[in-house]
Order: structure tokens, then sequence, then C-alpha cells
């Protein structure tokens, strides 16, 4: 049963279950990049064997394979697919930034240019659900951006195959090339590159513990989104509000997995018990209740803020969840009161779902409170920027002393004269 604590019985740091990969993971993980860079395909195919009991004979998916694929998946389906997919891609295509050149000084012009990164790598997981909308939500921002190719990895099934409906949003998504490969084999072959699968510059996409610490471990070989953690929520609501809505918002999240974290915050210690009782009615019903009731009994938190609708929103800043429901009548009292938060899903008929599957918004979001400083995945996460200086000889002559002047107040006398020996006789 979900824990029920008033305000100052936990600390905030406490609320969400901030959990730490597991001590022998680095280990295992730094084995299996040094592997992948020495044996390359031969050591994908042996991780294939091992871990996903998948004997193949080719990593790359075919055309013959995605056709297929999108012919077996359910027709309506595939219109809902296209409809999110429209969805992301008119939101983040508001995201496009743009180059820009100065030029109002007499023989000086300064800019930025704004590029695509060329190669993307993206990873969707397998495991204990697919996630056909994750390949549209780290795909699309990347084709907006204008990247040249985008490829994907995920682990292949006992049969050998990748699930349709994993490939069908691939091919709405546009992606390039798709390889039946996970876990941090598949993160190590992105970063160096193998046989088979290209190298990429940047890698997005969330993953188990082993799958982000091979993300840790290979940034700087590349770039990556974020280390993503357990996925979490944080509802915010007050008396009036359904309390069975309010639970099945809770559930959303705690169905993810077993660490995953769910929190409501309340100004009424009554609705936290009817919230409380509407858990373990729904939780039954749940085809992954096992999972959602490891994560409410042991992750799972309602915290009462008594009559004061104010101190729980203080309570999500200081929280920084990635998912932030505001169950009000009035959300858009608080909107500019949220400082940090990865999403923030409005009212009372805006479900976190929402925002997973169809809204247009990203749901590649910081977890583990770094909503503090970090964003959601974005069209800007797909592009890098040069910038660009030009000036005359004249425009030279009219600051080269004072360029000079600047770098030696910092000891650096060859930058000083490099500046002053295009006016010296």
């Amino acid at each position: 049963m979900i824990k029920i604590y008033k305000y100052g019985e936990v600390s905030n740091d406490e609320i969400f279950f901030r959990g730490n990969i597991a001590s022998n993971v680095e280990g295992v993980v730094s084995e299996i990049i040094a592997n992948v860079i020495k044996n390359k395909d031969k050591a994908l195919f042996e991780y294939c064997e091992k871990f996903d009991k998948a004997t193949l004979s080719a990593l790359e998916v075919t055309e013959e394979e995605i056709d297929e694929a999108f012919a077996s998946v359910d027709a309506e389906f595939v219109s809902v697919i296209k409809e999110a997919a429209e969805n992301i891609r008119d939101f983040h295509k508001r995201q496009v930034r743009n180059s820009f050149v100065i030029s109002e000084k007499d023989g000086v012009v300064t800019g930025q240019k704004v590029m695509p990164i060329e190669k993307v790598g993206l990873y969707v997981p397998g495991g204990t659900a697919a996630y056909p909308s994750t390949v549209l939500m780290d795909s699309i921002p990347a084709k907006i951006a204008g990247c040249r190719e985008i490829v994907m990895v995920t682990p292949p099934t006992k049969d050998g195959r990748v699930n349709p409906v994993i490939l069908a949003a691939a091919k709405i998504a546009g992606v390039d090339r798709i390889f039946k490969v996970g876990g941090a084999q598949a993160i190590a072959a992105l970063a160096y590159g193998t046989e088979s699968i290209p190298k990429v510059d940047k890698i997005v996409g969330p993953g188990n513990a082993y799958v982000a610490e091979a993300k840790k471990q290979v940034f700087g070989k590349v770039n990556i989104d974020m280390i993503a953690g357990p996925s979490e929520i944080l509802v915010v609501a007050d008396s009036t509000c359904n309390p069975a809505y309010v639970s099945a918002d809770v559930l959303s999240q705690a169905e993810h997995d077993r660490m995953a974290s769910a929190v409501l915050v309340t100004d009424s210690y009554e609705f936290a018990r009817k919230v409380s009782d509407e858990l373990e009615r729904q939780i039954p019903m749940l085809p992954r209740a096992e999972i959602a009731r490891y994560s409410i009994d042991n992750n799972g938190k309602i915290i009462v803020a008594e009559n004061n609708l104010m101190l729980a929103i203080d309570i999500a800043n200081e929280i920084a969840p990635e998912h932030l429901e505001i169950c009000v009548d009035n959300p858009f009292d608080y909107l500019d009161k949220i400082k940090h938060a990865g999403s923030i899903f409005m009212g009372k008929y805006c479900p976190e779902a929402l925002g997973d599957y169809f809204a247009g918004p990203n749901h590649t979001l910081p977890t583990s409170g770094t909503a503090r400083f970090s964003s959601p995945l974005s069209v800007d996460d797909f592009v890098k920027k040069s910038q660009f200086t030009y000036y005359t000889k004249d425009a030279l002559s009219k600051v080269a002393d004072k360029v000079s002047y600047f770098a030696k107040k910092e000891g650096l006398d060859a930058h000083a004269k490099s500046a002053t020996i295009r006016f010296e006789d």
C-alpha cells in the first residue's frame, strides 16, 4: 500500500526513488565495450546469443523485413502512429534555430552557423515492453534538424526478429538503418563502429542500467542525450479531483518498472486516503500488476500539504520531477510558478500518457532531479553550431592595440603580437 506522509515527515530529496546503478554494472559494461571495440560484429553476434537467445545470420534489418512488419501491424494502429507522428513533427518544427550574421560595424562580420549532426544513433529498448513511441520521439526531431543518417539499434526477439510495431514506427518516422542488437554492446557499436554498424556522432534513447552506464562510458567519444534514471511522476492535485483519475495517472508510471516512482502531493488528507483506496482497487486489474505493486509499495508516496496548494507547488519545484501533473481547475494560474519540471501536464483532463504518445511535446525527459538544469529532447539536441569572424585590415587596425593590451594582461605575448604584427614596418 502506498505510504502517506504529512509534509515534513520525509525530506524532499527522499520523495523520489533515486536508484544507484549496481556496483557490478560499471565493470561489466567496460568489458563489453572493450570486446566490441576489439571483435566488432563477432562480439555482437555472441552477445545476441548470450543475452537475447537469438542466433542471427545478419545484424541489419532488411527492407523486406520492414515491409513485412509494416503489413502485419493493425491498420488502425498504423493510423494512430501516423497521427501521433504528425503531432510530434508540428511541435518540433517550431524549435528550429536559424543561423545569423551580424555586419553592423564597418569591416566586421560575425555570425553563427547552425548545422545538423551528421549521424545519430537511436537506442530503442526491448525487454518487458515495445516502445514505438520512443522511435517517433527520438527520430522525428533528428529528421527535422536535417541529420543525414539515423541509425537505430534495438534488441531482437528469440526468433531473430524485431517487434513489428517498432519497425512500423521506424518506417513512418524515416529511420535510415536498423540493427538487431541491444544492451551495452549496441551503445559500444554505435560509438566505435563495427563491420556492419556505422560509427555515429551522437546517441539518444532510454535503456536499462547497462545501457545508461554504457552511454556514460562512451561519452566524449560521442555525444549523448542524457543519463536517464527510473521513470517518475509527481501529481499535484486538490480535493476537487476525481481520485480514480489521479490513481490511474499515478499507476501510468508505476507500471513502467519496479524502480519507477509515482508521487502525489495534495492539500487534503481525506483526498489522500481516497487515492490510496483507489490504488488498491485498480492495481489488481492491471496486466502489469506485479510491477505496479512493487513500485507503489516501495517507491510510491502521498505527501499532504494540508490546505496549502502553493506549498505543493514549492515541493514540486524542489523535487524537479520528470513528469509533473497539475490537476486543478485553473492550472494556468500556476504555470509561471513552476520552475523545475521535465514536462508539465495541465488540468484534470491531461493525463501524462498524452505526452508519452500523442500530444506532440517530447517524452524523452530529464529524470532524477536533473530538470533543474536540463531540458526535454528537442531539435536543439541534433544540431551543432560554429561561429565565424571576419575583420578587414582597417577594422583590425582600430582594435589591435586593445587586443594586444588584453592579451598582455593575461601574460600571453604571442597573442598580443599576432594582433599588432600586421601593422609593423
